[in-house]
């Protein structure tokens, strides 16, 4: 999870105080990154992992799939800030991939940050030191399209909430689940947040982590702002395209 860089955003955000360093050596092994020479990405998705249907055809190769924002001009969507508490802090930074840590109290209200339809959830919590560290890194998790064409992932949930499932459509603000500590966490609790194109949808734990930065989004969702990634993501795509496997 984290290796924390250097040059972030104003203090407001930074972890304060020797505690809260403390935590950040304690989680620099956590939310791990692929394990060398990859070989996650054909892993079946683990028992208690529900996915929404696709049903739609697959997009020629080298076409977007999704993740630009297609509303209509003049359309603008809703977003909030994914953890619902006053103390939650986080770090610019995340060690290996981009990706946010958002640091809060166990059974802090995690919610969805923009109106969209759940992609993914995972019930069951397999991760395992002994196994691999990538596929079951996020412990409970639940992945949301929002109506921007954006992938949101929060993970690491103590529980998922209650008819929170794959197809469900869900609104900003609503609460999905609780921050907790499961996967690989390093038994710290906070909320991994990753942002990403759609791409498999399911699956793909390599690119759902997060493939841009979300904290320049977070900090204006905090602030009650309407920024969205969309653009950010779908030039992320054009420029990537959608990974068959995890980096080596």
């Amino acid at each position: 999870m984290h290796r924390h860089g250097t040059g972030g955003p104003a203090a407001a955000r930074r972890l304060a105080g020797a505690a809260a360093a403390l935590v950040t050596a304690a989680l620099v092994a956590g939310c791990g990154t692929a394990p060398s020479g990859g070989g996650g990405g054909s892993a079946p998705a683990p028992s208690g992992t529900t996915a929404a249907p696709t049903g739609s055809a697959t997009a020629p190769t080298g076409a977007p799939t999704g993740s630009a924002d297609t509303s209509p001009p003049g359309t603008t969507h809703g977003y909030a800030f994914p953890v619902r508490s006053a103390d939650a802090d986080y770090h610019p930074t995340h060690a290996g991939y981009p990706g946010t840590d958002i640091f809060a109290a166990c059974g802090s209200p995690v919610v969805a940050v923009t109106d969209g339809t759940v992609l993914e959830v995972s019930l069951v919590d397999r991760f395992d030191e002994r196994g691999p560290k990538g596929p079951f890194n996020g412990g409970r998790s639940v992945s949301l399209l929002g109506d921007d064409g954006v992938r949101y992932y929060g993970s690491h949930l103590s529980v998922v909430t209650t008819g929170v499932t794959a197809g469900t459509r869900v609104r900003a603000g609503q609460q999905v689940g609780q921050v907790g500590r499961t996967g690989n966490a390093s038994n710290v609790c906070h909320l991994h947040f990753g942002i990403s194109p759609p791409c498999g949808r399911t699956g793909d734990w390599w690119i759902r982590r997060g493939v841009v930065w979300p904290a320049p989004y977070l900090d204006a969702w905090r602030r009650k702002a309407t920024k969205s990634p969309a653009v950010e993501v779908a030039a992320w795509e054009r420029g990537h395209g959608c990974p068959k496997a995890p980096p080596a």
